[in-house]
């Protein structure tokens, strides 16, 4: 996997970089199913203050694209504490990542079926052509 870390408007700490990485890493898990089948992932995460201005309210932005073989993953959050906003921008990318796996599964599950059924004489309907 490789992951491409930008920050705008504020200084990359050490600290900040090892706390995204190990967030981005939590994300892993989900997407090593998928680079284990010769798919590639790349991760842009960018961290961003919106003004140097401000002091108070939603201050920090965090922004994540996820590309794999094609599939686009992407979440963006607002929120006063840097953590808190890559937290935000984690969970969404994990629940949006979850539902296309589960989606992706259901299909090919649901054409399985269909399949099994047609060899067994059950049904007359072509899960090919969607014809009778």
């Amino acid at each position: 996997m490789k992951i491409n870390l930008k920050s705008t408007n504020m200084e990359l700490t050490s600290a900040i970089h090892e706390y995204v990485i190990k967030r981005v890493t939590n994300l892993e898990k989900l997407l090593s199913s998928i680079e284990e089948r010769g798919g590639r992932a790349s991760v842009n995460f960018e961290i961003a203050k919106s003004t140097k201005h401000h002091k108070a309210g939603d201050v920090f932005h965090a922004d994540c694209l996820i590309n794999l073989d094609g599939e686009e993953f992407y979440a963006s959050a607002d929120e006063e504490d840097l953590y808190a906003a890559i937290d935000a921008v984690k969970d969404t990318l994990y629940r949006e990542i979850n539902k296309y796996k589960d989606r992706r599964k259901t299909l090919l599950h649901r054409g399985a079926r269909s399949i099994k059924k047609m060899l067994k004489g059950l049904s007359k309907r072509n899960p090919f052509t969607s014809k009778y």
